[in-house]
């Protein structure tokens, strides 16, 4: 791509996002949104691929869907209070139009379909924005209505989430769709509290960002699209499989790595406020994501392909691991010490 081109659209999506972070109009966040997804779009179909196109086409049409189901919330509520201010959002009917509206935004479940299969035809660059700054907006609104959207809609999406997105991933085999079913996994996490301690959900969101960073990162550096590219990265550079697999751990929220300690603060907000029974369902769906991160950490260290060749020194030469960002890995991974600060 043009190097002018791809600044102009990197500075879009930036744009896009810092206009619906910074608005308190309903009009200028959607306008804010719809500048992030044509921003996108020629970014996805850069590879001039069929697949790659088949893949634009579904997320224009789901993110079109749900921009008009916002805006269409957004005139209802200023029809019914006058008002077009985010942060007065009283009426039933506005508010759960606007929930399903963020909810295909993010990928929540039941409206998650679209995600798999539009990351599966990208490729892994535009699969990390995708994955991680393309959730900043539509994040930032939840988090900003979050008081005013319907808890009881939210908590089903977040169960449905937390489920389907462990489950789904068992029977993947090709990585950018097991990174999407994460996504939706830990989405489910942050939409369950967001009703009752917002900031645990931005403390989730900043740690899922660095660890699907750091973990499309290092993907992209090994070219490993699918499992059996996986298993042979420790053939290639040890170093990054350790890291790859500290990576995976920690995503899967094992302790004592980064990813437990977002789930271990949002299990202790629910049980305080008496919901242990979907405190233990939760923390089960947690338990099948947990399966297939180390499933692929066995991959990763514990499995090799018969036919060792000369190809994986090559690759050593050919390839930079130094192109990861280390301070990422580690943030990624070791960030369990910061617990008696978020305590406090």
């Amino acid at each position: 791509m043009n190097p002018y081109a791809l600044s102009m659209l990197m500075s879009s999506l930036a744009m896009g996002t810092i206009i619906t972070l910074s608005s308190s109009h309903w009009f200028l966040a959607w306008m804010g949104l719809e500048i992030n997804t044509l921003a996108i779009i020629p970014l996805m179909t850069k590879m001039h691929h069929p697949r790659a196109t088949e893949s634009a086409t579904k997320y224009f049409l789901t993110q079109a869907t749900a921009s008009a189901l916002l805006l269409f919330s957004a005139a209802m509520n200023a029809w019914m209070t006058g008002e077009w201010t985010i942060m007065n959002m009283n009426s039933y009917t506005p508010t759960t139009i606007l929930t399903i509206a963020l909810a295909i935004k993010l990928g929540i479940a039941p409206f998650h379909l679209w995600l798999p299969d539009v990351l599966q035809g990208l490729d892994m660059m535009t699969c990390l924005i995708l994955s991680t700054w393309q959730k900043l907006a539509p994040m930032a609104l939840l988090v900003l209505t979050s008081y005013q959207l319907n808890a009881n809609l939210l908590t089903l999406m977040a169960l449905a989430s937390a489920i389907i997105g462990g489950w789904g991933a068992l029977n993947q085999t090709q990585m950018r769709k097991i990174m999407a079913y994460s996504s939706i996994a830990h989405l489910g996490w942050m939409t369950l509290v967001v009703s009752f301690a917002p900031g645990l959900t931005l403390l989730n969101l900043t740690i899922y960002l660095m660890m699907t960073s750091s973990m499309f990162m290092m993907l992209m550096t090994l070219n490993a699209t699918n499992m059996n590219k996986l298993s042979i990265s420790w053939l290639k550079t040890p170093t990054l499989a350790a890291s790859m697999m500290a990576g995976l751990l920690s995503l899967g929220g094992l302790p004592p790595l980064s990813g437990f300690l977002p789930k271990w603060l949002i299990l202790q907000e629910m049980t305080k406020h008496h919901l242990g029974v979907l405190s233990t369902v939760m923390a089960l769906s947690a338990l099948l994501s947990l399966f297939f991160y180390l499933r692929l950490s066995y991959m990763i260290s514990m499995t090799s392909p018969p036919n060792i060749s000369n190809a994986n020194l090559a690759w050593r030469k050919k390839n930079n691991p130094s192109l990861i960002n280390p301070i990422l890995v580690v943030l990624s991974t070791m960030l369990m010490p910061i617990t008696p600060m978020l305590l406090m």
